[in-house]
């Protein structure tokens, strides 16, 4: 594998529901992006943390934490947040800072950033990434043009039995920009490859991205076999939304996990190459495994690349659940579209279901590599 040419496009990844012949445009005005994170839990109410909700209208997640650190005068790594959210975009979401007190006139320093105090609250911990429970998101696809009828219908389907759990686009950097430097780091000795990728925040964008592809490759194969859904002996299972993982014993699949996994109350899983834990109970084995093993094999010297460089291997479900779905036609080429998603599942994946999207972030949609 060599040169940017060597990747595959987002595009060619497989369709739970076949391509989409629908079009839209997205994101033309912040407001047709909404986001807005629900925590999973309630702050503790004191401690050397404050958390803050914060309001915001086209900056990133990473752009918002330096102004906080800035205006706090407090080391960036002592900002907290739970997930990353999109640039071209209005969101709510959470923010923690290690600060002993707020100064006199700090509220106007946020307002002046472009940043929005809409609660504050004490906690014992620093917000970590992923401990939000879910998002929010209100969206206005315009200019659309296609069948109504087959995209509600489309729409029905996802909701029912659950969407592919593709990671977004956007984790591979604009023009998929962020692979070729991830392969090009992962080449090098772990001791070369800190000396000239020394910002963690760097490399961990880098380790994201590759880890990101092959895990949507692996999903991809599985919807072209018609097993991203369906149990295959050897699976390893996730708790709707939990980071909670099960296997069952060879032999011991039975109607109630059929039954569960058609409700989405379970999902099955993929890997999230890395290296093996020695404490890991949760390994495929039989015919999911020989799946797994198969795109690994294709991507050897990505997986590879991880595992030397000390990249925990994990796990992520190959679909996500849609909750309170809504959707309103303004007229015949304006939708306005509702939905929450759970942790970690992107609103790309699920849009991609049901139309070809004109996206206008462009370079904002993506995860540039930190100067």
């Amino acid at each position: 594998m060599s040169g940017r040419e060597s990747f595959l496009p987002p595009e060619s990844q497989a369709y739970a529901l076949g391509r989409p012949e629908h079009r839209a445009r997205i994101k033309q005005h912040h407001d047709d992006f909404v986001v807005v994170e629900t925590l999973g839990f309630e702050p503790s109410g004191d401690g050397e943390h404050l958390m803050f909700l914060v309001e915001k209208s086209g900056q990133s997640t990473r752009e918002a934490a330096r102004k906080i650190s800035r205006i706090l005068a407090i080391d960036e790594r002592d900002v907290g947040y739970s997930g990353m959210k999109d640039r071209r975009a209005r969101t709510r979401q959470w923010y923690s800072a290690r600060v002993a007190q707020l100064n006199e006139g700090i509220s106007a320093r946020f307002e002046e950033a472009g940043l929005d105090i809409l609660r504050l609250e004490r906690n014992y911990r620093k917000l970590r990434i992923g401990s939000h429970k879910s998002n929010q998101f209100r969206l206005l696809l315009r200019s659309f043009s296609g069948c109504a009828q087959d995209f509600e219908r489309r729409l029905q389907l996802l909701e029912a039995s659950g969407a592919p759990n593709y990671f977004g686009s956007q984790r591979y950097g604009r023009e998929l920009s962020n692979l070729p430097e991830a392969l090009a780091m992962l080449r090098q000795p772990e001791e070369q490859g800190h000396a000239k990728y020394k910002l963690r925040e760097t490399r961990s964008i880098l380790f994201s991205a590759a880890r990101a592809y092959v895990f949507n490759q692996l999903l991809s194969r599985r919807i072209r076999c018609d097993h991203w859904s369906t149990y295959v002996e050897g699976d390893v299972l996730n708790l709707d939304k939990t980071k909670r993982f099960f296997s069952v014993s060879v032999n011991s699949w039975n109607q109630d996990l059929v039954d569960r996994l058609e409700s989405l109350d379970i999902h099955l899983t993929g890997l999230l190459p890395g290296k093996p834990g020695s404490n890991n109970r949760y390994i495929t084995r039989g015919i999911a495994a020989d799946m797994e093993r198969s795109v690994c094999k294709d991507f050897s010297e990505i997986v590879n690349g991880l595992a030397r460089w000390g990249v925990e291997e994990g796990r992520r479900p190959l679909r996500f659940r849609i909750e309170r779905l809504g959707w309103h036609w303004l007229d015949s080429e304006t939708l306005e579209l509702s939905f929450s998603l759970p942790t970690g599942a992107y609103a790309t994946s699920l849009l991609r279901e049901l139309c070809q999207v004109e996206d206008f972030s462009g370079a904002d949609h993506s995860h540039p590599l930190s100067k």
